[in-house]
């Protein structure tokens, strides 16, 4: 009898495994790395900024922040709060945006266009970074306002939420695509 729950058990605790195994494979990819101090009453305390940018390379992509007092756990915290925030995008079959797009978050304004296939991604700084994880290969993207590179990520985040397919505004206006 507790050779069958031996192997019930292990059937559980496999299964719970390939549960897990079965999570996407996500391409992580370091925006920053930067060394803030606090300072404080028996001196300063060094630590380190990571912000990551996570995503699937098909439609799923998330930023995310972290402080530690080393590099890597910075850089973990930054995956996992990567994972946390991230965002499903429609793109379309030549790897593009639907529509065009802005995004703003803090001061930096973004704006995005659907490109020809075989045009690439046109953009700069963390811009580039996000809609390459996200899987998007065909757009055109321009920074405004500041250069914070976090906040230029934000900001392209905010205009991939603001992306809608066809069906949606259809479904929204409730109308029929015949």
């Amino acid at each position: 009898m507790s050779t069958d729950l031996k192997k019930i058990n292990k059937l559980k605790k496999n299964s719970r495994r390939i549960e897990n195994g079965n999570d996407q494979k996500f391409v992580e990819r370091l925006i920053k790395i930067s060394r803030v101090s606090k300072v404080t009453k028996g001196g300063k305390k060094l630590s380190f900024r990571a912000i990551v940018v996570i995503g699937d390379e098909n439609g799923q992509v998330g930023v995310g922040v972290a402080k530690a007092d080393d590099v890597v756990n910075a850089f973990k915290k930054a995956k996992m709060d990567g994972r946390k925030n991230l965002i499903k995008i429609p793109i379309t079959k030549s790897l593009s945006i639907p529509h065009r797009v802005n995004g703003t978050f803090g001061a930096c304004d973004i704006i995005m266009r659907p490109s020809i296939e075989g045009s690439g991604v046109i953009a700069g700084g963390a811009i580039r970074t996000v809609l390459e994880v996200a899987g998007i290969k065909n757009v055109i993207a321009k920074q405004l306002g500041s250069d914070n590179l976090l906040n230029n990520a934000r900001a392209a985040i905010c205009a991939l939420e603001n992306l809608t397919t066809k069906s949606q505004v259809a479904k929204k206006r409730d109308l029929n695509l015949n």
